[in-house]
C-alpha cells in the first residue's frame, strides 16, 4: 500500500525496517517536514553504549511528551523492545505495519526466503584452510544440495539437505572411509559422521576409480555460517586427502535462534494457584 504518514496521537515510537533502496530514507525526509515528529536514520548504530542508553531515555521522554519518533534501524531486537509499532517498507510501499514482533517476524520470513533464493544454484567454492594426506585418494569436488537436490550455498533451517563428494583414487585402497564434519566459523564442532559409522562399505578401490558419497540429513541448525570438513582416510585415521573447512555454507531461518542446534522447542505457561503454607493457617486458641 502507498505510504501515508500521520503523527501518532499522544506520541509513540515507530520503527522502520526494510532493505537498502526500499524507501526508508525518503519516508524519513517526508515525515521530518510534519510538526512534533523526530526522524532518526540509524543513529543508534553509531553510538557507544553510554550514549545509546541516554538516547533511548531521551526518546522515551519525547514520546511521553507527545512526539512521534520514527526510528530506522537494522537492529530488529532493539525495535521489538522499544517501539509501539514497526513498519516494514518495501519498494517504496508499506508492506506491513503493526505489532513489532509480528511485523519483524514477517520481515524475517521475507529475508530468509530471499537469501535462500539467492543461494540456490550456487555451488560453494572448494577452498580448504588446510589440506593434508598421502595422496592415495583425492577429493575432487564437494557439493551442498538443498531439499530439491540442486546445489545451494544457503540452507533453510529444517529442510532436508545433502553433501555430495567425489573421490578419485590414485592408488589401491582396500577400505577407505569418507568423513564429514560440520563446524561453526570459529571452529566449534557441531556434528560429524563417516561412511564406516553409517555402515557403508567402500572398496577395495583401484587407481582411476571415482566414488560418489552422499551424506543426507535434516538441517536442524540455527541460522549462522558454517564450514564443512571432508576427508578420505583409512580405518585407522591415516589420511589420503583431508580438507579442513573445505566449503562454507550459510543456514538461514525466519526467526532468531540462539546456539547451533535448532531443537524447535514449544513453550507453554499456566498460572499456578499459590500453595497454602501451614504457617499461614490460624490455629484454634487453647482452652
Amino acid at each position: 500500500m502507498p505510504i501515508e504518514f500521520q503523527p501518532v496521537p499522544g506520541g509513540g515510537i515507530i520503527g522502520l525496517i526494510g532493505e537498502e533502496g526500499a524507501g526508508v530514507p525518503e519516508l524519513l525526509k517526508l515525515a521530518a517536514n510534519q510538526p512534533n515528529v523526530i526522524a532518526l536514520d540509524h543513529v543508534l548504530a553509531r553510538q557507544d553504549a553510554v550514549v545509546r542508553a541516554r538516547t533511548l531515555i531521551e526518546l522515551n521522554q519525547q514520546r511521553r511528551a507527545g512526539a512521534t519518533v520514527l526510528l530506522a534501524s537494522h537492529e530488529l531486537a532493539l525495535l521489538e523492545s522499544i517501539c509501539d509499532e514497526v513498519w516494514w517498507i518495501s519498494e517504496g510501499k508499506l508492506a506491513h505495519k503493526g505489532d513489532p514482533r509480528e511485523t519483524v517476524a514477517k520481515y524475517l520470513r521475507h529475508v530468509a526466503e530471499k537469501v535462500r533464493s539467492w543461494g540456490a544454484d550456487g555451488a560453494p567454492e572448494l577452498a580448504p584452510t588446510f589440506r593434508r594426506g598421502d595422496g592415495r585418494a583425492e577429493l575432487v569436488s564437494v557439493e551442498t544440495l538443498g531439499s530439491d537436490g540442486r546445489p545451494s550455498m544457503v540452507w533453510q533451517s529444517g529442510e532436508d539437505v545433502s553433501v555430495r563428494a567425489a573421490i578419485c583414487f590414485h592408488q589401491r585402497v582396500s577400505e577407505p572411509v569418507i568423513g564429514l564434519m560440520i563446524r561453526t566459523q570459529i571452529g566449534f564442532e557441531v556434528y560429524g559422521t563417516n561412511t564406516e559409522l553409517e555402515g557403508v562399505r567402500i572398496g577395495p578401490c583401484s587407481p582411476g576409480q571415482v566414488w560418489i558419497v552422499v551424506f543426507s540429513f535434516r538441517c536442524d541448525l540455527c541460522p549462522r555460517p558454517y564450514t564443512l570438513t571432508l576427508a578420505s582416510h583409512d580405518p585407522d585415521g591415516t589420511a589420503h586427502d583431508w580438507l579442513d573447512d573445505a566449503v562454507a555454507i550459510t543456514v538461514t531461518d525466519e526467526r532468531y535462534t540462539a546456539g547451533v542446534a535448532n531443537l524447535r522447542a514449544k513453550a507453554s505457561a499456566r498460572r499456578s494457584e499459590p500453595a497454602t503454607s501451614p504457617l499461614a493457617e490460624t490455629s484454634e486458641p487453647s482452652p
